[in-house]
């Protein structure tokens, strides 16, 4: 089946501009960005029931205990991840239904993107097939754990909430690349992260921990 990408109503690409508009409020500054969110529809990658608040700003249930997340959180770390810069080869953590990766592939060369649970894998390739997004290879894997893959990306996004940050993982980032992901903190109260990032530098790894968020955990194991 098709999927409906213009919408109507409440899924209609004007209620799409709409939440655009809301994120440039909230503070998403990269024009390149926003129009990505612009070109992708939200609804698709949630389930019928829920397409009507699609474009509110919060998280959605896609099942199997995942959420898509709010749209502010995937401008966010689309942002952070993209840095004012053009994107190459994108490595994502966390396919869920997709949404996060049909966003970075409307600018990133390739998106590489990894799923602990199958089912999940299956939907997010219904959904990213239905838009033709061919710049984007889905992998059922474990994004916990070393993937076992000949890649230098640009860029790593993880989207669910990590302890520590994965180490075995950071051998995919080329030089100048940037790891995003949601970092439980000593101190945060239980279920909420900070969004950190860490930068491949001449120097060395340099961290910095910004907004505070809430992901589903970073789980090891196949599902």
């Amino acid at each position: 089946m098709t999927a409906d990408r213009t919408g109507i109503g409440m899924t209609s690409a004007r209620t799409r501009a709409r939440m655009v508009e809301r994120l440039r409020e909230q503070g998403i500054a990269d024009e390149v960005v926003l129009a990505a969110m612009t070109a992708v529809p939200r609804h698709i990658f949630v389930d019928e029931a829920l397409a009507i608040r699609a474009y509110d700003d919060v998280p959605l249930p896609i099942g199997h205990g995942q959420t898509i997340s709010q749209p502010w959180v995937v401008a966010r770390m689309s942002e952070l991840a993209r840095n004012g810069r053009d994107l190459g080869d994108v490595l994502e953590i966390g396919t869920g239904c997709g949404y996060q990766s049909a966003v970075l592939a409307q600018f990133a060369r390739h998106v590489y993107s990894v799923e602990r649970i199958g089912a999940l894998v299956a939907k997010a390739r219904r959904h990213l097939t239905s838009l033709k997004a061919k710049n984007v290879s889905l992998k059922h894997g474990d994004g916990s754990h070393d993937l076992g893959e000949d890649l230098a990306v640009d860029a790593i996004v993880v989207t669910a909430a990590a302890t520590h940050v994965p180490s075995a993982l950071l051998r995919y980032l080329a030089p100048g690349g940037r790891m995003v992901l949601p970092l439980a903190q000593a101190g945060e109260e239980r279920g909420v992260q900070r969004l950190t990032v860490i930068d491949v530098t001449p120097a060395g790894l340099r961290e910095q921990t910004l907004d505070t968020v809430r992901f589903v955990p970073l789980l090891s194991g196949l599902a």
